[in-house]
């Protein structure tokens, strides 16, 4: 099942025959403190035309811009839709698979459309859509020339409707118009040869340079088939990401499966002196030691199979609460030659590795020996098997630790402060006549005077997501070549009221003075990479605006991006049209269901030709600790596993042991040992091992959970509480599991072991 997980993250985007080939364009602002390094619409539109025209061994460039939530009409029927802007080089970039249309006309005309099989049906029922003609945002006639498969879930780039570049530019003009340092757009590459890529990178990093003379800012080429699991920099250096993880489910899957195979060498020689005397008479017949190991390996194999088959069960009974669990939608694909083989590799080699030992140390009795009743033959493995227990819950005890700090790291990030209120906070997009402020002044009003909210503000790109990013703020006392990145966000009046926000110095957006659209506020991280003593009052010049703002308040740092990572300088600017996000304050004292039907009915009401969407800020705040709870829940049900296994394998060892000294404890008890001495003397052994497991596993757990932890800004104290609980506890569940035999074998009859001898 982890394997499962493991191959679908690792297959992102390798469906594209040519994703060798294809390269995203990132870049790097370099600041006189440190490098940013920004994936996602940081190129201008120039960008794409310069890289073909100059750049040698570059095949095809194509820009491209994603839009969610558009409204898409036909007749009567009007849905939002996922839409990307795209040139047509798109298509020869990324291979897909084309229902109906001409791929190489598709995308010919600035008012045509490609849509997917999915929107297709939605839109036009069993109506043949290629030459229908829907409706952009009520204002645009778009003809579908093309209709493409579904994308599979494992895709970056994913979108209903894809429609040319030249339309968006037609829509927007500015974008014709940008600088060199503006970023609104992606910028993707392939080239004719992957070798090709050193000497285009290099060209790629001079263009801005060469351009603006400045060196500020530059452009290299990302493979594109790393963009999903590689998505962290530092200082300008690749340094993660989800890799990470995958590489940490990757080790927790080894970690179960060498843990079961250490289990099946236990049992097995466990089982030595039930089968030394047919290891004698096998020999003493002319089987060779050869032949006696194939054998067992062959019974391990065979074993394998039959796990494999039971796999295959329990698979399929699990995948749908798995796949409901992880949001994602996995499955075997029976047809695949490159699974079974796969799988079939996994059975073997679990099966060989399982039962090479048994096989080797069994193989090796002495039939003279054996044959003449010398007991004890085992003894010889024991040192072997108790090392491997040792092994074993070095494991599990590693897990423990590294399930309990995820657990305490994603406890603290749930519950330290994030600088707003983000219970009763709901947004939407601002879309049609929302768009007109005196409608929007509206829409407010109406909702406060309703008693459904208590208020309402606007905002850029919802109120948990970054925004555009400039290097070109200017501030009293910079130093010369002093340059530091930073986010800017525009918003509308009573925004820190709305989102409860606190105002550390000033004030807010407000209509009670006047118009302050050439005013500006600074958050904390802001005013500290200004070095401003005194910010209130302090004029901030944007050179991309070429404009200069007045500081009207500082806001108290909110966590807008990554709850684990510090907050990055951030300016609001007061304006009327640019926020698309309507952001509001539902009014505590009234049902939550009953306010949201009024926000509904009224948005239906003014706006009725765009269907109402909403959601919870809480919710998307939640969404920022996705892959560490998706971490921890791995870590609490497969370690589980790992910890049950174990225990099965110090039970191994313990039956082996209790028959060993069977005789031993009955003397025992005839010469006057009790129950409670008879505990002791076969435990002791076992919480020694647990104890040694504990001195090999806390330190390597030590160093793992640290390096995790050093990826967060803001994280839990380590202290030594999760070591002691492992201990403890691994300490608990050795004594219940070695007690489960020793209590039975501590009670037994001494005379029914001592009445043959």
């Amino acid at each position: 099942m982890l394997l499962l997980y493991i191959s679908y993250e690792w297959s992102y985007n390798k469906h594209f025959k040519n994703i060798d080939r294809i390269y995203s364009v990132y870049d790097n602002d370099i600041m006189s403190d440190r490098i940013t390094t920004n994936s996602s619409y940081c190129t201008p539109n120039q960008l794409a035309s310069t890289i073909i025209q100059t750049v040698p061994g570059i095949e095809q460039v194509s820009r491209m811009a994603e839009r969610s939530d558009n409204l898409i009409r036909y007749k009567q029927n009007a849905f939002n839709r996922d839409i990307i802007f795209a040139d047509p080089t798109f298509l020869k970039i990324f291979d897909f698979t084309f229902i109906k249309g001409d791929p190489l006309k598709a995308l010919s005309n600035p008012n045509s459309v490609i849509i997917t099989h999915q929107t297709a049906s939605i839109l036009f029922g069993k109506e043949d859509p290629i030459g229908k003609t829907i409706t952009y945002e009520n204002r645009a006639e778009l003809m579908v020339t093309a209709v493409i498969a579904d994308h599979p879930e494992n895709q970056t780039y994913r979108f209903d409707i894809l429609i040319p570049w030249r339309f968006l530019e037609n829509e927007s003009p500015w974008y014709k118009k940008m600088d060199w340092s503006d970023g609104a757009l992606n910028t993707i590459v392939m080239l004719k040869d992957p070798q090709q890529f050193a000497a285009a990178d290099e060209q790629v990093r001079k263009i801005f340079k060469q351009n603006t003379n400045d060196s500020y800012i530059e452009f290299f080429l990302f493979p594109f088939k790393k963009t999903h699991l590689y998505d962290q920099f530092e200082n300008g250096k690749l340094a993660g990401g989800r890799i990470d993880q995958i590489k940490l489910y990757l080790l927790l899957a080894a970690c179960v499966l060498v843990i079961a195979c250490i289990n099946y060498m236990n049992l097995s020689t466990a089982r030595s002196e039930k089968r030394a005397k047919e290891i004698g008479i096998r020999k003493t017949l002319g089987s060779s030691r050869q032949a006696l190991a194939w054998q067992f390996i062959a019974e391990s194999l065979l074993l394998s199979f039959i796990a494999l088959l039971t796999a295959f069960i329990l698979l399929e009974t699990a995948l749908p609460y798995f796949n409901n669990l992880l949001a994602v939608n996995m499955a075997i694909d029976y047809g695949s030659y490159k699974v079974w083989a796969m799988l079939i590799g996994l059975t073997l080699i679990t099966g060989v590795l399982a039962g090479s030992y048994p096989a080797l140390y069994l193989s090796s009795f002495m039939p003279v020996k054996i044959l003449k009743g010398i007991k004890g033959s085992g003894k010889a493995s024991l040192p072997v098997r108790k090392i491997l227990v040792v092994v074993q819950f070095g494991f599990s005890i590693c897990m423990i630790i590294c399930a309990i700090v995820i657990h305490n790291q994603i406890g603290y990030m749930n519950s330290r402060p994030l600088g707003f209120n983000k219970d009763n906070l709901v947004q939407t997009s601002r879309l049609g006549v929302l768009k007109d402020p005196a409608k929007l002044d509206l829409f407010k009003s109406e909702l406060i005077k309703s008693g459904a909210i208590v208020s309402a503000t606007e905002t850029t790109n919802g109120l948990t997501n970054n925004y555009v990013s400039t290097e070109k703020i200017k501030w009293p006392g910079q130093l010369k070549n002093e340059q530091v990145a930073m986010q800017i966000r525009f918003s509308g009046y009573d925004f820190t009221k709305t989102i409860g926000a606190k105002m550390l110095q000033g004030r807010d957006f407000s209509r009670s003075f006047g118009n302050d659209s050439t005013k500006v506020i600074l958050n904390e991280a802001a005013v500290k990479a200004m070095n401003l003593n005194n910010p209130i009052g302090s004029l901030i010049r944007n050179d991309d605006w070429k404009e200069t703002f007045t500081v009207i308040g500082v806001m108290k740092d909110y966590n807008y991006s990554s709850l684990g990572t510090k907050v990055s300088p951030l300016l609001f600017f007061y304006n009327e049209t640019d926020p698309s996000t309507i952001v509001m304050r539902l009014n505590p004292s009234q049902n939550i269901t009953a306010s949201m039907q009024k926000i509904k009915d009224l948005a239906l009401t003014l706006n009725p030709d765009y269907p109402f969407q909403a959601d919870f800020v809480s919710e998307r705040v939640a969404e920022k600790l996705k892959s560490e709870r998706l971490l921890s829940i791995f870590s609490n049900v497969f370690g589980g596993f790992a910890i049950f296994i174990s225990c099965l394998g110090l039970l191994g060892l313990a039956l082996y042991i209790a028959e060993q000294r069977s005789k031993e404890i009955s003397i025992r008890k005839v010469i006057g040992a009790n129950l409670k001495d008879i505990l002791i003397l076969l435990n002791k052994d076992f919480i020694k091992l647990v104890i040694f497991s504990n001195i090999v596993a806390i330190p390597l757990a030590y160093i793992i959970v640290t390096n995790w932890l050093q990826k967060y800004d803001y994280k839990a104290s380590l202290n030594v509480w999760p070591f002691i609980i492992a201990f403890v506890l691994s300490l608990l569940i050795a004594v219940l599991t070695v007690s489960l035999q020793t209590f039975k074998v501590a009670r037994a009859n001494p005379v029914d072991a001592l009445k043959y001898d």
